[in-house]
């Protein structure tokens, strides 16, 4: 194979399967945002680095070529969503982007836009309860499980505004999930009612995952027979097709609440040593001006 059909079919790749104005327009706006904002605001290297890997991967999985795999395999679907609801999220949390993204903003959108919606009583209301640890990670397992109902799977595989709104839920929950797991602690919540709590809950999460995961994964009959009426474009059997998807649902999915449990031992014991030696100021030693 020679290296310019190498390049054309590397570009084609990168092609939307199906192309979604909105989803291109979000990606766009939210790396425009930030570059506008971490440009103004300034922000570590690694933690544009994180961001960007993590925006990027969300608009792989959904407009490039890799949505037509997700759709004939049921694997590259389970990595498909793994990209989706778990590490493309994870990086852009971790990467605290807040404060870029809203140096980022243009004042008249955050005067007419957001500052409204903060005011807002039940937008508030609904946040604090979608972001209550407990509640957040019910969610989060819950819909892993929703959409790998069987029934369901095949109805939201044919139905293209079902299958949009799997994709994007799946994206949005993702993101609401580990923002809440690495959000700043407020003011006047303890630490270990911060970083304790969400460890707890990346526990939880963890089981149910690989339960589900092994489930699939050593399942002796097809459980997603639309890939079979959709075609299948591997050339590989139904079972290991399906082994391989569970097992997806099962490491790398439950490994992601060992890795977020990690980042917050080391931001809980970093905030721990700054509050017992806390720099002190420099003393006033009568300089002449």
């Amino acid at each position: 194979m020679t290296l310019p059909t190498v390049l054309e079919e590397s570009l084609a790749f990168l092609l939307p399967y199906e192309f979604s104005p909105t989803v291109l327009l979000v990606c766009v706006a939210a790396g425009l945002l930030y570059q506008r904002g971490w440009r103004r605001a300034g922000g570590g290297i690694g933690q544009a680095v994180m961001f960007w890997i993590g925006l990027v991967g969300m608009y792989v999985m959904l407009q490039t070529q890799f949505e037509y795999y997700a759709q004939h395999s049921f694997f590259m679907h389970r990595l498909q969503h793994l990209v989706l609801h778990h590490v493309a999220p994870f990086l852009i949390a971790v990467s605290a982007p807040a404060a870029i993204l809203g140096a980022g903003l243009p004042e008249v959108v955050h005067r007419h836009v957001v500052a409204p919606m903060r005011r807002n009583w039940l937008l508030r209301h609904l946040y604090a309860a979608i972001q209550e640890p407990l509640v957040s990670g019910a969610i989060f397992v819950g819909l892993i499980y929703f959409w790998l109902i069987p029934s369901i799977h095949f109805y939201a595989m044919l139905n293209v505004p079902l299958y949009n709104a799997m994709n994007w839920g799946m994206a949005i929950d993702g993101l609401l999930f580990w923002w809440m797991i690495f959000n700043l602690r407020a003011p006047g919540v303890s630490d270990f009612r911060h970083y304790g709590y969400r460890l707890l809950v990346l526990v939880l999460v963890m089981f149910p995952q690989i339960a589900l995961g092994a489930y699939i994964a050593l399942s002796d009959h097809d459980l997603f027979g639309i890939y079979a009426a959709c075609g299948r474009i591997l050339p590989i059997t139904p079972l290991v097709d399906q082994s391989i998807g569970g097992l997806l649902t099962w490491v790398p999915a439950a490994m992601m609440s060992v890795v977020g449990g990690l980042v917050l031992i080391y931001r809980w014991k970093r905030q721990t040593q700054q509050l017992d030696n806390p720099v002190s100021p420099t003393p006033n030693l009568g300089c002449a001006r």
